[in-house]
C-alpha cells in the first residue's frame, strides 16, 4: 500500500469541492484507488485537514467499546464510523468487532508491544548468587541420585549372583 503526503490528499478532496467530477474520475486522474479518494471526502468533511495527517495513536478499551456502540446503535459501515471517529483504518473496527464477537469485550484491553527492557546489572549479579545456591542444590540432587543407582545396581548383580549358584548346583 503506497502512502499518500498530507499534501496530496488535500488537493485530491479539494479538487473534488471545486469541481464538479466524481469520485471514480477523480481516482484515475490521480491514480489512487476510489475507496481512498471516499475515505479521505468522508476525513476531511467530519475533521477538516487534521483528519487528513497520519495518526499513530493506541486506543483504550473505552474508545473502542464507544466506536463499537456508535455504531451499533447508529448502523453506520466500518468506512463511515471511522471517518467519524478518526481511526486511519476502518479495518480496525472490524478486527475489535471480532474480538469482541469471538473473546468478549475484556480482550479489547491495550497490550503493551515491542520488545522487553533490558535487564540492569544488579540483576545479573543476584541472579549470580542464586545459581551458586541452584548449582549447589543440583549437585546434592546428583550426588544422590548416583548413591542410589549404585545401589540398584549392586542389588541386581546380587541377584544375578544367587541365581547362577543355584542354577549350578
Amino acid at each position: 500500500m503506497t502512502k499518500f503526503s498530507t499534501d496530496f490528499k488535500l488537493n485530491v478532496v479539494k479538487f473534488y469541492l471545486e469541481n464538479n467530477v466524481s469520485k471514480h474520475e477523480i481516482a484515475k486522474q490521480f491514480g489512487v484507488i476510489k475507496s481512498e479518494v471516499i475515505k479521505w471526502i468522508a476525513l476531511f468533511e467530519n475533521h477538516g485537514e487534521s483528519g487528513l495527517r497520519p495518526r499513530y495513536t493506541n486506543y483504550s478499551q473505552e474508545f473502542k467499546i464507544d466506536v463499537l456502540n456508535y455504531m451499533n446503535e447508529n448502523g453506520t459501515s466500518f468506512r463511515e464510523t471511522a471517518a467519524i471517529f478518526n481511526i486511519s483504518s476502518d479495518a480496525t473496527i472490524g478486527k475489535w468487532l471480532k474480538i469482541v464477537e469471538t473473546q468478549g469485550v475484556d480482550a479489547l484491553q491495550p497490550r503493551k508491544r515491542g520488545r522487553l527492557p533490558m535487564e540492569k546489572e544488579v540483576k545479573k549479579m543476584k541472579f549470580v548468587e542464586d545459581s551458586k545456591e541452584a548449582l549447589l542444590a543440583e549437585n546434592e540432587r546428583l550426588r544422590m541420585e548416583n548413591d542410589y543407582l549404585k545401589k540398584l545396581n549392586a542389588l541386581v548383580q546380587e541377584k544375578e549372583r544367587l541365581q547362577n549358584k543355584t542354577k549350578h548346583k
